[in-house]
């Protein structure tokens, strides 16, 4: 499981950060993380499924802006995320 907190914290890119791309791609992250662990216990939750599409599909937005902009803090955050890529 992870914690919201804790993914801030180690994402943040200033004091005040919670909004950042980074921090919204790690937290999308780890709720990708934990919903792929929970599907391979319950196959059929169909419901759940549709809303794991969606953050997928928006991580991917995310990463391709990120890409766009940066491509150093676009490699670093597939490192830092160990993400296939």
């Amino acid at each position: 499981m992870f914690t919201k907190k804790a993914i801030i914290e180690k994402f943040k890119t200033h004091l005040s950060d919670t909004g950042s791309f980074e921090v919204q791609i790690a937290i999308l992250t780890g709720k990708i993380k934990y919903l792929s662990t929970h599907f391979q216990k319950f196959p059929r939750d169909s419901a759940s499924r549709a809303g794991f599409l969606k953050m997928i599909g928006r991580r991917k937005t995310l990463l391709n802006y990120i890409k766009k902009h940066s491509e150093d803090n676009y490699s670093s955050l597939i490192k830092k995320l160990d993400i296939r890529k």
